[in-house]
C-alpha cells in the first residue's frame, strides 16, 4: 500500500503510507524470496517511489491530487514503460440503475482515462485490475465489462482479451498452466455466443463455463 484507497473513511490516497528506503527494503525481501512485489498506489508521489523502489507491478497508477488528477509525468510514464512494470488499471463498471461509480472518482474519470491512454500507448504491460467485489458497481464477475472497456483506452479487443487472460495469469505466476487453451493447461474455459474479437460484448452472452475441464452448472 504504497498509497491508501478510497474506501475507507479518512484515507487521503493522494498521500504517500511509505517513503522509498521502506518500499525498496520491502521489496529487496520479497525479490530475495523470488516474489515479486506489486504496489498500491493512486497519488503521483506514491507512483514514483514505488517506481524507484523497484516493483514489479503498480495498481491503479491514477496520479491522484486531494481534488483532482495530475498530469502523468512523462519521464515516470517513460520509466515505467522501460522497466516493464505492469499495470493494473481499474476499469471495470457494471451498470445497471442506481450504480454509480465513488462519486470522488465520477469526476476525475476523464483526467485518469486519460492518463491511462497514455502509459498504454507507453508500450507499458496494461492489465484491467478491476477491483471486483467492492460495491455495485464492481461485482464480482465485472471483468467482463473490463474487457470491453480496456478497448476504451487503445487495446485491441485481441489486446483486451490478451490482457485478461493469457498475461494476466502470467503476471500471478500462473502462466505455465492458465489464460491459454492449449495442451497441459487447466481447461478454464469461457463458452460465449459470438467472436469477443469482433465484440468484446459478447462476453456478456454466456453459454458455459468449465473449470479444469469440468462444467460448471448454474
Amino acid at each position: 500500500m504504497a498509497s491508501g484507497g478510497n474506501l475507507t473513511p479518512g484515507t487521503r490516497p493522494e498521500v504517500p503510507q511509505f517513503g522509498t528506503d521502506e518500499l525498496r527494503a520491502a521489496v529487496d525481501e520479497a525479490h530475495r524470496h523470488g516474489l515479486p512485489v506489486t504496489a498500491h498506489a493512486h497519488g503521483t508521489q506514491a507512483v514514483a517511489d514505488a517506481v524507484a523502489a523497484g516493483v514489479d507491478g503498480l495498481e491503479h497508477v491514477t496520479f491522484m491530487t486531494a481534488d483532482g488528477v495530475d498530469p502523468a509525468p512523462p519521464a515516470l510514464v517513460r520509466t515505467i514503460a522501460d522497466r516493464r512494470v505492469t499495470l493494473g488499471i481499474t476499469l471495470g463498471i457494471a451498470p445497471g440503475p442506481g450504480v454509480e461509480p465513488l462519486p470522488a472518482m465520477t469526476a476525475r474519470l476523464p483526467a485518469l482515462l486519460a492518463n491511462a491512454r497514455l502509459l498504454h500507448a507507453s508500450g507499458a504491460p496494461v492489465n484491467a485490475g478491476t477491483d471486483g467485489g467492492v460495491g455495485p458497481a464492481k461485482p464480482h464477475d465485472v471483468l467482463r465489462w473490463a474487457v470491453g472497456q480496456l478497448t476504451g483506452i487503445g487495446l485491441t479487443p485481441a489486446e483486451a482479451l490478451r490482457a485478461s487472460t493469457s498475461h494476466a495469469a502470467a503476471v500471478c505466476g500462473l502462466g505455465h498452466r492458465k489464460g491459454r487453451i492449449a495442451p497441459g493447461y487447466d481447461a478454464d474455459v469461457l463458452v460465449v455466443r459470438g467472436d469477443p474479437i469482433a465484440d468484446p460484448a459478447v462476453l456478456h452472452r454466456i453459454r458455459a463455463v468449465y473449470l479444469r475441464g469440468a462444467r460448471l452448472e448454474a
